[in-house]
């Protein structure tokens, strides 16, 4: 510890003077300019979001991404409860008058928790321990004469004089343990100590499970965990958290370690000076010290960090799952009869409108037999003439492929097209609150029903109704950190949503939700207001809702559309901010907004420097280029239907070496799982994603991709199959040698 003087209070840092250190912090770890990280800090503070700075700051920010601009606000709130745990030190430490000029200037200093804590470590109150027992026992100088280690010191001779029966020390071999025990806790507190030995647990320790006895059963699953061992610093995401979970779940046991004689060695090159006895009294205290208290103390550290990583990698790939799924191809404003099917309770259809608005629903019976089918056939032929429908969407689940191939049979429009859709969450919809407010007089079988056929429409509209995690493209999702999860795939949803728009006139509260500057409170105003008051005309009657200030329509207004509104910039991604420049650009064009929008030749006429000012730069006005030239255009892919093979309707139908077409349902880091439309997805393995190194699946497959697939491998008693994206190789010549 310093032996400087304890001073009263200390001035510090100002707040400014952290934040000012925490900009260049995070422009270094960025490579970026101070002052672009700054300018991304200032736009936070003032309320800004990330998909209103990305889209419509980009002067300010140098056209930072939203990738980018996510890193920086959440290494500010990291930086920011970095400074909320210095400040509760300095006030233990102040309050304990333990706070030293030296002290104050390290723990200023410090630019992490880990660091900030190893300071702090040695002046932390204590629960009794055997060094603060051994203190009170008056041991204190013994172990420092020891840890002076003199050739000359006689430990058992030092020690003798601090035998005292009535202070517990009844021995000299107990004067010595308990100086060993000071030592101990003084070598687990040292600071470069614990950096060596973090050191070497990044780089050395293992990660080993083994089932814990008795549970071999029980733990069946973990079957591959039994006895494993592996480098931690290389064990993939997916593995870890596996393990984890049968720790948790009291079917395995989890360690952490490097070899251990090397982290004693460590420790001995530090600490123990020479062989003389003194010197040997040090290292048994630096073996006790390890094995006692740093190496779980650093194992534990260790494991949070494999967790976080574990953690990020598995947010990573859900958050990358679901925005493929979000900004999967739209059918667009069609009307649809959707199914949801079932053999013994029928199958519930409803009728949609273009916009989703239910006009019908009913249950078909097409699997019960007795004439069933027939009828059902009529009805459905009926309700597809009366409803002018061309596509029907079928749910995936149970019946499915059979409800699918009863459509495929019947005399269908020559237009019909049949989709089978994904119907992950649906049930979890047809249950909510939202779907009870949004269908009163209706039960879950047509809220399911319509959600189905709505997510053909729309997935994006549609699927911001359901929690993310009940969607099915995640991987441990329970498993991993709920919070950094939570704001991830909040993210996701919002980017989605201001990505590709939202029509002010149509949209749910849901969806309006996760419009930049709006919230669950504005969205809901919204609604009210346009129940009450009709449609938008323009984007500035937005200022009539209750509570939508200046700012709210600042951040919101450019990601709303009013598709019929008589300002065509309102139908469109440019900013009402903007408005007044693209005005000034038709009239330098002798020529009105609309002019702008439908004639190339006109907007090739524009000179983008000529309206360069210091609020608006080239990056706005290249934007607004492109959006005169698409206005409102949705940035998702076309929509193309897909089909299962005929004839392949369950796992009992597939053979090894079939060819089939199939949809990636979820991607992980072990490889991808694709519905090849049998109830059960199958497993394409990293290895098999392509007939090359593959760095991870994502790099080749995204969810809602259709792919070609070829089965390597039926597994009927545990309904696992293996598939391949490599190319076939060729066909054996019959009688060819193998």
């Amino acid at each position: 510890m310093t032996t400087s003087d304890p001073v009263p209070k200390r001035s510090g840092l100002l707040p400014e003077q952290y934040r000012d250190r925490h900009i260049r912090l995070i422009a270094d770890e960025l490579a970026l300019s101070a002052q672009r990280v700054q300018a991304v800090a200032a736009l936070l503070d003032d309320g800004a979001t990330i998909p209103f700075i990305a889209r419509y700051r980009k002067e300010v920010t140098g056209s930072l991404d939203e990738v980018t601009l996510g890193e920086i606000r959440d290494r500010l709130t990291q930086l920011a409860e970095l400074d909320k745990r210095r400040e509760a030190i300095f006030t233990s430490l102040e309050e304990r008058d333990l706070l030293t000029d030296d002290l104050a200037a390290r723990l200023e200093a410090a630019q992490t928790l880990v660091a900030l804590e190893d300071i702090y470590r040695p002046y932390r109150p204590k629960r009794r321990t055997r060094a603060t027992m051994a203190r009170e026992r008056g041991l204190e100088p013994l172990a420092a004469l020891l840890l002076d280690q003199d050739p000359g010191t006689d430990p058992e001779t030092a020690a003798r004089q601090y035998v005292d029966p009535e202070r517990d020390v009844a021995s000299i071999e107990d004067a010595l343990q308990g100086a060993r025990d000071i030592i101990a806790e003084l070598i687990s507190e040292d600071e470069d100590a614990r950096v060596a030995l973090r050191r070497l647990f990044k780089q050395q320790a293992r990660i080993r499970t083994q089932v814990i006895k008795g549970q071999d059963q029980a733990g069946a699953k973990f079957r591959d965990y039994f006895d494993w061992e592996e480098p931690a610093a290389s064990a993939p995401s997916h593995r870890i958290l596996a393990m984890y979970r049968g720790e948790n779940e009291k079917l395995l046991r989890v360690r952490l370690q490097p070899p251990e004689d090397e982290a004693i060695r460590v420790l001995q090159r530090r600490f123990v000076q020479n062989h003389s006895p003194a010197g040997r009294q040090v290292s048994e205290a630096v073996e006790d010290g390890y094995k006692r208290l740093l190496s779980p103390s650093i194992e534990t550290e260790l494991r949070g960090e494999l967790k976080s990583r574990a953690d990020a990698e598995a947010i990573t790939i859900f958050a990358e799952n679901l925005r493929e799924l979000l900004l999967a191809a739209p059918l667009g404003p069609k009307p649809v009869l959707a199914i949801d099917p079932g053999f013994r309770t029928g199958c519930k259809l409803v009728c949609l409108d273009a916009q989703g608005a239910l006009l019908h629903h009913d249950t078909i019976y097409p699997h019960g037999g007795a004439g069933g089918g027939a009828k059902a056939g009529n009805a459905v032929l009926a309700l597809l003439k009366k409803y002018e429908i061309e596509v029907i969407a079928v749910g995936n689940g149970t019946a499915g492929r059979e409800t699918e191939l009863f459509l495929r049979n019947l005399d269908l429009p020559g237009k019909t097209t049949i989709v089978m859709v994904n119907e992950s969450g649906a049930s979890i919809y047809s249950a909510s609150e939202i779907a009870r407010k949004e269908f009163p007089n209706h039960d879950i079988t047509v809220r399911g029903s319509v959600s189905i056929g709505r997510r053909l429409q729309d997935p994006l509209a549609d699927l911001v109704k359901l929690d993310p995690k009940s969607i099915g493209v995640g991987q441990y999702q329970h498993d991993v950190d709920q919070t950094a999860l939570k704001q991830s795939l909040d993210d996701v949803v919002t980017s989605c949503v201001n990505v590709v728009g939202v029509d002010l006139n149509t949209a749910s509260e849901q969806l309006l939700t996760y419009v930049s500057g709006l919230g669950p409170g504005l969205a809901g105003n919204i609604v009210t207001h346009r129940a009450s008051e009709g449609p938008f005309a323009s984007r500035k009657e937005l200022l009539k809702v209750p509570r939508l200030g200046p700012k709210a329509f600042e951040q919101a207004a450019g990601f709303l559309r009013i598709r019929d509104a008589e300002n065509p910039l309102d139908r469109s991604a440019v900013h009402p901010e903007s408005y007044p420049v693209v005005e000034s650009m038709a009239r330098d064009l002798d020529c009105v907004v609309e002019d702008l929008l439908k004639d190339q030749v006109r907007r090739e006429q524009i000179d983008l420097q000529h309206y360069v000012t210091d609020s608006v730069g080239l990056p706005t006005l290249e934007d607004i280029l492109v959006e005169l030239a698409r206005p409102g255009r949705d940035p998702r892919d076309q929509f193309t239907a897909f089909s299962f093979a005929e004839n392949v309707n369950e796992i009992a139908d597939l053979q090894e070496g079939m060819r089939l077409p199939g949809i990636v349902t979820n991607v992980t880091d072990f490889g991808a799982f694709v519905d090849v439309g049998v109830h059960q997805d199958g497993l394409v393995h990293i290895s098999e994603l392509a007939d090359r190194f593959v760095r991870h699946p994502g790099d080749v497959v995204k969810v809602q991709q259709q792919v070609t697939v070829t089965v390597l491998a039926v597994d009927l008693e545990r309904k696992r199959i293996s598939l391949s994206m490599k190319e076939p190789g060729p066909i054996p010549l019959p009688g060819a040698s193998s």
